[in-house]
């Protein structure tokens, strides 16, 4: 399997797939490179080259004790990315994976032509006086509960639950992609995934601030994990030049229940 090894020593594992210009993926919490599937075999089929890697502590990737937070993980992607000498890259991030595009662009916009957040958390996901839209602090000690206790069975009820909005009326779950879920879930560390939560307590907004690149925030309006009026119309104004494209009923993992309308809209912003 392809690896890097970053300074602090851990090897992170990635897909290199294609020639052309570079579009690199960031996965969510507790996924894998394996997430993109749908995106990397359609751009890879138009003509892209396609690069996803298992953050630090997910899926082939090493499981350190050390390291597990945004930081490390933004090294860890322009490590990367440097290994693979990629410029006038296109990178996309899903949720968590969001805030780690928005602060590696933020920090090397030299290597970046645009970026895309999806269902990204930032700018900031917690509820405050300020977003009084976003998740309590009940919410993330729940998760917290969950990766610490039966993760097994916890990582089955989210999947069937808010993450594709499989609990709305007249929804319809999918088992396989259920359980591909639990399955990139459980390759991955409970240590790093119990360390992510710190991340979504982190604010975002400096690093959406200082992004000059072309970036397209897309929202699903029925999310459930990060909900649309607690980051979205935020990060569009933060952003020097973004632009918003919204999906009615769109849940949290709308990159794989939706994948065949999210795939040529990300291609016609690509083209754009």
């Amino acid at each position: 399997m392809p690896t890097i090894t970053t300074t602090d020593g851990v090897n992170i594992f990635y897909k290199d797939w294609g020639s052309g210009q570079p579009i690199v993926f960031s996965h969510g919490w507790p996924l894998t490179a394996d997430d993109w599937d749908a995106q990397m075999t359609f751009f890879l089929h138009h003509g892209y080259r396609v690069i996803a890697h298992d953050r630090r502590g997910h899926g082939r990737s090493d499981q350190p004790s050390t390291g597990n937070d945004m930081d490390h993980w933004v090294a860890d992607l322009a490590a990367l990315t440097e290994h693979l000498n990629l410029r006038d890259a296109i990178h996309i991030g899903h949720s968590t994976g969001g805030g780690e595009v928005a602060r590696y662009v933020a920090r090397h916009q030299e290597r970046v032509a645009k970026a895309v957040l999806v269902a990204s958390l930032t700018p900031n996901m917690y509820r405050s006086e300020d977003n009084p839209a976003g998740q309590p602090p009940e919410w993330f000690e729940a998760i917290r509960a969950g990766v610490l206790g039966n993760r097994s069975e916890f990582y089955r009820f989210v999947p069937e639950n808010p993450f594709y909005g499989y609990n709305l009326d007249g929804a319809k779950p999918s088992e396989p992609i259920i359980a591909n879920w639990w399955r990139q879930g459980m390759a991955g560390g409970a240590l790093a995934h119990y360390a992510t939560v710190d991340s979504w307590l982190e604010d975002y907004t400096e690093d959406l601030k200082k992004i000059t690149v072309p970036v397209l925030v897309m929202h699903g309006e029925a999310d459930q994990v990060v909900p649309f009026a607690s980051s979205v119309p935020r990060a569009v104004d933060l952003l020097k030049n973004g632009s918003l494209k919204t999906y009615p009923g769109y849940p949290h993992g709308m990159l794989t229940t939706h994948a065949d309308v999210l795939n040529p809209d990300l291609l016609s912003f690509i083209r754009s």
